[in-house]
């Protein structure tokens, strides 16, 4: 129940987009994520549990942010007597041009909702950064340069608002170079928009992606039984965590 965690003081993370961000990575790795009671997630249907990769099946399946945590616990980001929460507010396969992120659509007011539920638990619990990772939806329905600019601008920016921090570390990261590269056409205007609302919105970072594989790359088709070109193995997942935090942790605020 939500009321157990009402004297927690959480640091939290938003960690939004689609699939990639929602976590389709498998493999192995060499160093395992292990549960840590002082790294928590906010899930889809508003519960709170102990942070801990996905089981599909006999399979495991991640996503960037476990790395991202172990590597801000590491760098003793984490003050005493708090905690660690991340919003898991991705699902796949969603865009803006399909109506999912936009200012009236269902999954950025779900990820309002979530915001807004994580303050009222606690008023010490303190916004840290909005970890992004989306796109690909919107490249295969053709989306220009300046929509897709325009829209991720007004989303960093009405998050923002929600946390009251205009200075909230953005991050975002390049796709899959397995995918991207087969697909430049479609690929470079929505990267290209992505990278300038790294560089325009203040306080962004844009995390490069060309030398990560994806899960075709390293295990010939996923374990859900599909050819996988476009998203990354959970190898390259742990790889694009630590550069979510090297990015983050390089921004002003992300020091603060």
């Amino acid at each position: 129940m939500l009321k157990d965690f009402i004297k927690e003081a959480f640091d939290f993370v938003i960690q939004a987009g689609q699939s990639n961000a929602e976590g389709y990575g498998f493999g192995p790795v060499d160093d395992p994520w292990q549960p840590d009671e002082r790294v928590w997630t906010l899930n889809e249907n508003f519960t709170i549990s102990l942070a801990a990769e996905k089981v599909t099946g006999n399979e495991i399946q991640s996503n960037f942010s476990f790395a991202f945590a172990r590597e801000y616990l590491r760098a003793g980001r984490l003050s005493e007597g708090r905690k660690l929460l991340i919003l898991r507010a991705a699902i796949g396969g969603t865009g803006f041009r399909d109506g999912h992120w936009k200012p009236e659509d269902d999954l950025y007011l779900r990820m309002l909702d979530m915001i807004r539920t994580v303050q009222a638990l606690n008023p010490e619990n303190r916004p840290i950064a909005l970890l992004w990772h989306q796109g690909e939806t919107d490249a295969g329905l053709n989306a220009t340069y300046e929509e897709h600019y325009q829209n991720l601008m007004t989303l960093v920016k009405g998050t923002r608002a929600a946390v009251c921090r205009e200075d909230l570390p953005f991050v975002a990261g390049d796709f899959v170079a397995h995918w991207k590269n087969a697909n430049l056409a479609i690929c470079t205007p929505v990267v290209d928009a992505i990278r300038a609302v790294c560089r325009d919105c203040g306080f962004g970072a844009f995390v490069e992606t060309g030398d990560l594989l994806s899960n075709m790359q390293e295990l010939h088709r996923n374990p859900l039984g599909w050819e996988d070109p476009i998203h990354f193995s959970r190898r390259s997942v742990y790889e694009l965590g630590r550069r979510y935090y090297a990015a983050f942790a390089d921004i002003p605020a992300g020091n603060s």
